[in-house]
């Protein structure tokens, strides 16, 4: 039996949250650097944060030991928590969602600050999002299927499969949705590039939204909010 709420999943960095900005933010105050946006799109998982061919010898000495990484965690924990920004009409469209009656939303993340929960929860209250107001903030490690958060969320608050919206910048998002009988809409803007979520995974352009208004202005129609 169903409820007749609706349900919104929002991955954090990369579709609600400008990462790229904060992760390149970071490196450039421990002296390395990320290159532009085209190229760390076309980088696989790890090596987005060890840079391309011209960033990597430099970036990587400055990681090898666990000091490094440490304090590379830590500036990134201060930029997220302090400086961090969401995308243009992000807050807006949440709040949206937050104030529409039967429809439950709230975030899920891989962010690997410092505390990632209080960091995302700062940088949304900062941002004019009341975390308190969201229906859940879930931070899934990077070792667990995000297929298996998403059955729970959608299983938990009984909401029918076909009533319910996955919106992500990776092919995992996707997947994760599809394996689980929900909507996905795909950022192409943020971790993974058009390019490579059509060409490489054939997910269909028309599930893709090149800018974080178009995303926006999707998932608002979808929902029927104006």
């Amino acid at each position: 039996m169903f409820s007749e709420n609706k349900l919104v999943i929002l991955d954090a960095d990369g579709t609600t949250i400008d990462a790229f900005e904060a992760i390149s933010k970071t490196f450039e105050r421990h002296d390395m650097t990320l290159g532009d946006l085209s190229r760390f799109q076309k980088r696989h998982n790890l090596f987005k944060y060890l840079g391309g061919v011209k960033e990597f010898p430099k970036n990587l000495r400055r990681q090898l030991t666990k000091v490094e990484r440490k304090r590379l965690i830590l500036t990134l924990t201060e930029v997220y928590r302090e400086e961090a920004s969401l995308y243009s009409g992000m807050r807006d469209m949440i709040n949206k969602i937050i104030d529409n009656p039967n429809t439950l939303v709230g975030v899920v993340t891989r962010n690997i600050t410092n505390e990632p929960l209080e960091t995302l929860s700062k940088l949304f209250l900062r941002e004019g999002v009341e975390v308190d107001n969201l229906d859940f903030l879930i931070h899934i490690p990077l070792k667990e299927k995000k297929t298996d958060t998403f059955r729970s969320l959608r299983e938990k608050y009984m909401v029918n499969p076909a009533l319910s919206y996955v919106c992500g910048d990776e092919y995992k998002d996707y997947m994760a949705a599809s394996h689980t009988g929900m909507h996905a809409m795909m950022a192409s803007y943020g971790f993974e590039s058009a390019e490579r979520l059509t060409e490489k995974y054939e997910i269909p352009n028309e599930l893709l939204a090149s800018t974080p208004e178009a995303l926006s202005q999707r998932l608002l129609h979808a929902l029927g909010i104006k």
